[in-house]
């Protein structure tokens, strides 16, 4: 019995020992997959990043071939074009002295005369000698008018002043402003006033609006001509000014009736009347003509709106909406008349009560 019970005493312990055995292996071994994992990361990613950096290395050997080759290929270009343009301008300047000097020596063998042009430079400043002298005496002679002008239009003004102020002229009784007692000889312009005439008044007064007016530069003003105002045209005089003849005579006037009351009222069905029998005189023929070919497909003829015959249109009023006389049942007819509005009647009319419709 103790043996027994010892043994499995023994076989729980030995159990538990086997599950704590196993535990720790399983540890070791997961602590031994992570470390085998991270040592593989390592040295795949050292592997990888030691081909990256050749990949990068050849890149970079590549790239810096091609481009010296592609700079090598386009700095012999530009030095080709360099070249090129060099050479075309030095062609082009040997090019042009060459004609330089060809020009100039067929200009002066062939075209060009020396003697033949100084004669005409000669020549030339004659002419400008001689325009130049026609010139200076034209200035001249317009110079002399200008102030002959002048003299003249001072003169004649001068002449005016003294014309206009001829009543300062010195007499028997009265010495004038001119001729002072306490001068030897009297002025310039008493002299000028003993030579003219008066001015008249109506000289004066035209020629005080006319020429008497100057401007401030000194140009006479002129004022344009007055036109004569229009007649007054013949107007009736308004309120109280009027002839009272005209004043009766428009009111007592004879009574006007309005156009309701001077047209009749059937004036509608007489005009229609009369339409339809101008129709019937002018028509020639009621049969409708019908072609030969197909007479199933033609239109029948439409007649006209006033017509007198059986195709005539039916009178407005007469079948749908309206009773009017000439309908079977003889009912009341249509009312169409109705009185003038008294109001309207007066718009435009005197205020006379002659004149009033009642």
């Amino acid at each position: 019995m103790a043996t027994s019970v010892r043994m499995k005493i023994q076989r729980e312990g030995l159990r538990d020992e086997y599950f704590r055995r196993n535990w720790i292996a399983e540890e070791n071994r997961m602590r031994e997959h992570c470390a085998a994992v991270k040592i593989q990361s390592c040295f795949r990613g050292f592997k990888v990043r030691a081909h990256i950096r050749n990949l990068q290395k050849m890149a970079i050997i590549i790239q810096k071939t091609w481009r010296g080759y592609c700079g090598r290929v386009c700095f012999r270009s530009m030095v080709k074009r360099a070249y090129f343009i060099t050479k075309m301008n030095f062609y082009n300047e040997m090019a042009v002295r060459i004609q330089k000097r060809w020009r100039g020596y067929y200009v002066r063998k062939c075209i060009h005369n020396y003697y033949e042009m100084k004669k005409y430079f000669k020549g030339l400043c004659m002419k400008n000698q001689i325009v130049r002298k026609e010139l200076e005496e034209y200035e001249e002679t317009k110079r002399k008018e200008r102030e002959k002008k002048t003299v003249e239009e001072e003169e004649r003004r001068k002449h005016y002043q003294a014309r206009k102020m001829h009543y300062l002229l010195s007499t028997e009784q009265t010495a004038g402003i001119y001729n002072s007692p306490y001068r030897l000889y009297p002025n310039e312009k008493e002299y000028m006033l003993q030579q003219v005439r008066p001015l008249s008044r109506k000289t004066s007064r035209r020629k005080d609006t006319a020429e008497g007016l100057v401007d401030q530069s000194g140009v006479p003003c002129t004022f344009p001509p007055v036109q004569p105002l229009p007649p007054v045209g013949k107007k009736k005089p308004q309120g109280p000014f009027r002839d009272t003849a005209e004043v009766l005579q428009q009111r007592y006037k004879p009574l006007e009736p309005t156009v309701r009351v001077a047209t009749s009222i059937t004036s509608e069905n007489e005009a229609r009347e009369e339409m339809k029998r101008e129709e019937w005189r002018n028509r020639v023929h009621d049969n409708i003509f019908l072609p030969f070919s197909n007479p199933s497909r033609h239109k029948t003829h439409e007649p006209l709106l006033n017509t007198g015959s059986k195709y005539g249109p039916i009178a407005y009023g007469t079948k749908h909406f309206r009773v009017t006389e000439e309908t079977p049942n003889k009912n009341k007819p249509f009312k169409t008349f109705f009185t003038s509005i008294y109001l309207f009647e007066k718009f435009q009319k005197t205020y006379s009560k002659a004149g009033e419709v009642f």
